[in-house]
């Protein structure tokens, strides 16, 4: 199993992408990784600026936010190895994983778990290791993805897979979108403490422009209405939306997920 954190020459820097996705770049100052380059230019730009050569990039789903830099990546770094998803379906991955393998990135001295967790995307794996989890755009801050192509039940299935991870996990998704799903969250649990609290710290980052990623697994649970499907304040305010009585956590996180898609 991997250490508990990263070794201490491991930094992990989100490059801003588009309007609100993170390339996260984990790098010793000599060679660097990428997880999901949607876009080559700033991942070059901030490797030439850094003086990094690019050594590997990971990708969780087949999305064109999170694709589309790889041809060009891979036509500037010859042989560059990209892992990602099996399926065959996403042009330019050099190595398919699947739930349980690990990725061993020997130039940073990491090795990651594979977990596979659809429901965003039917394809849609994250990366477990050294006390981090790059999971995409499955569980956001104060948030989770969009059922594009997966059902409630995967979902919410794959949800609970990642909240068996330690808890002082650190979660790097890929968008900060945190202060839009705070605003939704406050609709759910508008008496919820942590999350308030949470909500003034994530207003202060972003007047100052700055991310308010990575969260931790165990400030999630507290917050994240999508991880609080067993909690009865949000089952009431779920079966308040629908007018309906909810059989079980799996039909109360359905509602919550459609209650945002509306909101």
């Amino acid at each position: 199993m991997t250490s508990e954190t990263f070794p201490s020459n491991i930094a992990v820097h989100p490059i801003p992408a588009f309007t609100d996705n993170y390339i996260w770049c984990l790098h010793d100052d000599v060679s660097a990784i990428v997880v999901d380059p949607g876009d080559a230019e700033p991942v070059l730009a901030f490797i030439k600026a850094k003086g990094l050569t690019l050594s590997a990039v990971l990708i969780t789903h087949h999305h064109r936010d999170h694709t589309g830099g790889i041809a060009k990546l891979a036509s500037a770094v010859p042989d560059l190895p990209v892992i990602g998803p099996r399926g065959n379906h996403i042009r330019g991955i050099t190595k398919s994983v699947s739930q349980g393998d690990t990725v061993s990135l020997p130039v940073l001295k990491l090795s990651l778990q594979v977990m596979e967790v659809p429901g965003h995307t039917l394809d849609h794996i994250a990366f477990f290791g050294h006390g981090a989890l790059f999971c995409g755009d499955t569980l956001f801050s104060a948030g989770c993805g969009r059922l594009f192509e997966g059902s409630p039940e995967q979902m919410h299935h794959s949800l609970n897979k990642l909240k068996r991870l330690p808890d002082s996990t650190k979660v790097y998704c890929t968008h900060e979108y945190t202060q839009a799903n705070v605003k939704f969250a406050l609709a759910v649990e508008p008496d919820n403490i942590a999350l308030n609290e949470y909500a003034d710290w994530v207003a202060s980052m972003r007047e100052q422009n700055l991310p308010t990623l990575p969260s931790t697994l165990k400030e999630q649970k507290n917050i994240n209405p999508f991880l609080r499907a067993h909690e009865l304040s949000v089952k009431t305010a779920a079966e308040a939306y629908c007018e309906n009585n909810l059989a079980d956590d799996v039909a109360v996180f359905a509602v919550v997920r459609r209650w945002k898609d509306e909101f």
